[in-house]
């Protein structure tokens, strides 16, 4: 038997089978074929029909041009990540864990919802819904909650791991060449989740910004200098401070 035919139409038999005597019982064979020309009853077309509508919806359930038909699409167009592929949740997890203070779950919903963000808000919702489509590494769909939650736990450590970074700079704790260190470690690991998420980085405007920081930290460091002392003159660096400032 194929499949997708209908048990009647396979158990049809030819049309040169010699006729059954009138006094035996009919068979079931003899039930399908009614009078002989072979073709099936109604009862057997509507078999069929059922049977091959049952293949048709299995075929569209399988065929993913057609379940691609539900995405939306921004969410087909959305090419990010796209770099890891075939990586996992607990190798991205695993990463991240040891450079930073956040997960693999809250660093994808962070990136999504930066680009998704409408005038309205955050589409959680679609989000969500499409997560293992937008993200390969996440293979379960989440509620809006879920993603709301993973975004507040984001922005929380973020907050958190600024003050924290911002005291070490401004309390005198490093010297300005540590302190160095501290942001060519920060601003590396920061660039390689950029280009991770498909984020093309030019080596000119790497260098730029890692000069603007630097410049920065800096100006950061003497302030902070200026709030320690009393004096209008840093004691390290010997820079000179108005009154005023």
């Amino acid at each position: 038997m194929t499949e997708g035919a209908s048990p009647d139409e396979t158990d049809i038999d030819g049309g040169d089978a010699e006729p059954e005597p009138s006094d035996r019982p009919a068979t079931e064979s003899d039930e399908h074929t009614g009078d002989g020309d072979g073709e099936p009853s109604g009862a057997d077309e509507g078999t069929a029909e059922e049977a091959d509508d049952g293949v048709a919806d299995a075929a569209d359930e399988q065929d993913p041009a057609v379940q691609n038909t539900d995405v939306p699409a921004d969410v087909r167009k959305y090419d990010r990540f796209k770099k890891i592929e075939g990586g996992t949740y607990d190798r991205a997890n695993d990463f991240l864990r040891d450079r930073t203070y956040i997960t693999a779950r809250e660093w994808a919903i962070a990136r999504l919802c930066a680009d998704f963000r409408t005038e309205t808000g955050v589409e959680m919702t679609k989000i969500g819904e499409n997560l293992p489509e937008l993200v390969p590494f996440m293979t379960d769909t989440y509620t809006p909650q879920a993603v709301n939650q993973a975004r507040s736990a984001f922005e929380d450590k973020v907050r958190k791991a600024g003050a924290t970074f911002l005291y070490g700079a401004m309390c005198d704790f490093f010297t300005a060449e540590e302190l160095d260190d501290v942001m060519y470690e920060a601003t590396e690991v920061a660039k390689f989740l950029l280009e991770v998420e498909g984020v093309d980085l030019a080596v000119e405007d790497e260098m730029e910004a890692e000069d603007r920081i630097s410049t920065v930290m800096r100006e950061v460091r003497e302030q902070s200098a200026a709030l320690r002392h009393d004096e209008v003159c840093c004691p390290e660096c010997g820079h000179e401070f108005e009154a005023d400032e």
